[in-house]
């Protein structure tokens, strides 16, 4: 029994390891959708929130690129 149960956690954390680099791929596909689609939005935008949106972009691209 003691096998099976090892058997058992060894299959969840490999089920754990596959769920964790499925949300790291559709993060980056996020980011990667997000710099193929085109904005909508006028070139005039306000100059905090251009600022803003970049902040966030390159937040956003530390983090993806932090190992867990």
């Amino acid at each position: 029994m003691a096998t099976e149960s090892n058997f058992h956690k060894g299959k969840s954390a490999v089920q754990e390891d596959f769920s964790d680099y499925v949300a790291h791929l559709q993060f980056h596909m996020t980011l990667q959708a997000r710099n193929l689609v085109p904005s909508f939005k006028p070139k005039s935008q306000d100059s905090r929130e251009e600022l803003l949106q970049e902040t966030q972009a390159t937040f956003e691209k530390q983090i993806s690129r932090q190992a867990i």
